[in-house]
Protein backbone atom coordinates (compact mmCIF):
# COMPACT_ATOMS: atom_id res chain seq x y z
CA UNK A 1 0.00 0.00 0.00
CA UNK A 2 1.39 3.11 -0.66
CA UNK A 3 1.50 5.91 1.32
CA UNK A 4 -1.00 8.17 -0.14
CA UNK A 5 -3.60 4.79 -0.18
CA UNK A 6 -2.27 4.76 3.54
CA UNK A 7 -3.33 8.26 4.33
CA UNK A 8 -6.71 8.24 3.07
CA UNK A 9 -7.39 5.41 4.51
CA UNK A 10 -6.39 6.40 7.61
CA UNK A 11 -8.08 9.52 7.75
CA UNK A 12 -11.32 7.57 7.17
CA UNK A 13 -10.75 5.77 9.81
CA UNK A 14 -10.15 8.17 12.04
CA UNK A 15 -13.20 9.68 11.12
CA UNK A 16 -15.47 6.67 12.09
CA UNK A 17 -13.26 6.14 15.45
CA UNK A 18 -14.98 9.36 16.44
CA UNK A 19 -18.32 8.82 15.36
CA UNK A 20 -18.22 5.55 16.92
CA UNK A 21 -16.76 7.21 20.43
CA UNK A 22 -19.06 10.16 20.07
CA UNK A 23 -21.90 7.76 19.66
CA UNK A 24 -25.13 8.12 21.46
CA UNK A 25 -24.95 7.14 25.39
CA UNK A 26 -26.48 3.74 25.93
CA UNK A 27 -25.45 2.60 22.93
CA UNK A 28 -22.24 -0.15 22.64
CA UNK A 29 -19.92 0.51 19.85
CA UNK A 30 -20.76 -3.45 18.96
CA UNK A 31 -24.39 -1.67 18.16
CA UNK A 32 -23.37 1.13 16.58
CA UNK A 33 -20.86 -0.66 14.22
CA UNK A 34 -23.93 -3.73 13.63
CA UNK A 35 -25.92 -0.20 12.63
CA UNK A 36 -23.52 1.49 10.59
CA UNK A 37 -22.27 -1.80 8.34
CA UNK A 38 -19.11 -1.44 9.68
CA UNK A 39 -16.75 -4.78 11.07
CA UNK A 40 -16.00 -5.03 14.28
CA UNK A 41 -12.45 -6.59 13.24
CA UNK A 42 -11.65 -3.94 10.72
CA UNK A 43 -12.72 -1.07 13.14
CA UNK A 44 -10.43 -2.45 16.01
CA UNK A 45 -7.75 -3.05 13.53
CA UNK A 46 -7.24 0.56 12.74
CA UNK A 47 -7.81 1.76 16.29
CA UNK A 48 -5.22 -0.31 17.32
CA UNK A 49 -2.98 0.90 13.92
CA UNK A 50 -3.87 4.40 14.90
CA UNK A 51 -2.81 4.38 18.58
CA UNK A 52 0.30 2.72 17.60
CA UNK A 53 1.12 5.22 15.03
CA UNK A 54 0.42 8.03 17.37
CA UNK A 55 2.46 6.44 20.12
CA UNK A 56 5.12 6.38 17.96
CA UNK A 57 4.52 10.21 17.04
CA UNK A 58 4.69 10.69 20.68
CA UNK A 59 7.36 9.02 22.23
CA UNK A 60 5.64 7.06 24.25
CA UNK A 61 6.13 2.76 24.29
CA UNK A 62 3.67 0.08 23.77
CA UNK A 63 3.59 -2.43 26.60
CA UNK A 64 4.41 -5.34 24.68
CA UNK A 65 4.52 -7.58 27.30
CA UNK A 66 2.00 -7.59 30.16
CA UNK A 67 3.63 -9.38 32.38
CA UNK A 68 6.59 -7.47 32.84
CA UNK A 69 3.91 -4.86 34.15
CA UNK A 70 4.52 -4.71 38.01
CA UNK A 71 2.32 -2.91 41.15
CA UNK A 72 3.27 -0.85 43.68
CA UNK A 73 1.96 -1.01 47.09
CA UNK A 74 0.74 2.63 47.93
CA UNK A 75 0.63 3.86 52.14
CA UNK A 76 -3.04 4.91 53.10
Amino acid sequence: MDQLTHTVRRSNWINIIRQCQDRPAGTTAKQWLAENDISEKSYYYWLRKIRREVCEQEGLQEVTNPSALSFVEIPV
